[in-house]
């Protein structure tokens, strides 16, 4: 066993009540047993289970590394039977992220979406989890440029001494399936560039530029090139470390005081603000939304999650907060003025976009129709 402290992160939707906007407590029950037994038999230190959404959320600290076969079955065989239990409930889209059926030793590529982190534990290591529902990977590309690269948003870039060096941001290009380092401040126009455009670009990984100290580790799985067709969105989850040298708690959450546009929504088809919430709101509703973010804050310690004198694992609700009233009100107000338009662009995803979601299946019954213009 490493000595080191792995944070993992492993989501899948798997069936929702009402169509596509919660997970059901049979589901989530289902979760947690599994998990329990796993942290009795010391697979596992520690764990939480919630809901982004209709996403199943498993949190698990560890002493594995990351991308290990016994962490990544433990969560494939709970996500089958919360599937099975799913499925006999009749829930909508039941099973919806199982896109392949043999286990082949990690869950990457097989539908359920992964951010994984190792690291030596710090004398206190801060960390947060952020989850997402009705949206894509490329939507933490805005809120961790913010983060690791812009001084409006994050002061210990201007004036604290150990951060000044600044971080270095890991690009996948998903399409091409390539990837690039990138240094800011030095590089940061390239990176913006690039990140510019979620649906392509994605930032998987950030590290301190100094001692690289991994700081941030994103999921990067795009569902519709697994599966060839669309089967709903990505939402994709992050794991962010803060104070000490990296970003504080408050800098890595100034980003989400505002709402901002996200590509995703109803069928994944459209651009959504992102509403920030508490887990009792972890519910996507009108029109399958809008999109909707979660945090969770704990600390790690002795790899496992920091726990209470019951032995319970203290989590904070992050966005459950107060401060993050504004960004809801925006979202709300942005999502009319959206819907207003309809299915007319800039509400709809452009062309490219929509090559990946049902319309050309629309546009297939339209092509002998068309007729050569002279």
């Amino acid at each position: 066993m490493s000595s080191k402290t792995t944070v993992s992160i492993i989501k899948a939707d798997l069936g929702s009540l009402a169509g596509h906007h919660v997970v059901p407590e049979p589901l989530l029950a289902i979760a947690r047993k599994e998990l329990k037994k796993a942290q009795e038999e010391g697979l596992i230190n520690s764990y939480y289970v919630f809901n982004a959404g209709d996403d199943l959320q498993l949190l698990m600290v560890h002493q594995k590394g990351e991308g290990n076969p016994e962490i990544h079955k433990l969560a494939w065989e709970t996500f089958q039977k919360a599937a099975e239990k799913s499925r006999a409930l009749k829930l909508y889209a039941a099973g919806q992220d199982i896109l392949k059926t043999a286990f082949s030793g990690n869950v990457r590529g097989m539908g359920p979406g992964v951010a994984e982190m190792e690291f030596e534990e710090r004398p206190s290591d801060p960390i947060v989890v952020f989850a997402m529902d009705k949206t894509e990977p490329g939507a933490f590309n805005y809120p961790l440029f913010r983060i690791f690269a812009d001084p409006f948003n994050t002061a210990g870039l201007v004036i604290d001494p150990s951060m000044i060096g600044g971080f270095k941001f890991e690009v996948l290009d998903v399409i091409e399936h390539k990837k690039v380092v990138l240094k800011c401040p030095e590089e940061m126009y390239e990176l913006v560039a690039l990140i510019g455009s979620p649906g392509r670009y994605v930032v998987s990984h950030v590290w301190k530029a100094s001692d690289d100290m991994v700081c941030a580790a994103t999921s990067t799985t795009r569902l519709s090139l697994i599966a060839g067709k669309y089967v709903g969105k990505d939402d994709p989850v992050c794991i962010v470390r803060a104070q000490h040298g990296l970003p504080a708690l408050g800098e890595v959450l100034a980003p989400f005081m505002h709402s901002y546009f996200v590509e995703g929504w109803m069928r994944g088809s459209h651009w959504g603000p992102l509403m920030p919430v508490g887990l009792k709101d972890s519910r996507c509703t009108v029109f399958d939304g809008p999109p909707r973010v979660v945090a969770l804050g704990f600390q790690v310690s002795d790899g496992k999650i920091a726990q209470d004198d019951d032995g319970n694992p203290m989590i904070s609700d992050i966005f459950e907060d107060v401060a993050f009233e504004m960004a809801r009100k925006e979202a709300v107000e942005y999502a009319a003025v959206l819907r207003r338009m309809g299915e007319f662009e800039p509400a709809r995803l452009g062309p490219e976009s929509m090559e990946y979601t049902t319309l050309p299946k629309v546009l297939e019954k339209l092509k002998d129709k068309f007729k050569k213009v002279d």
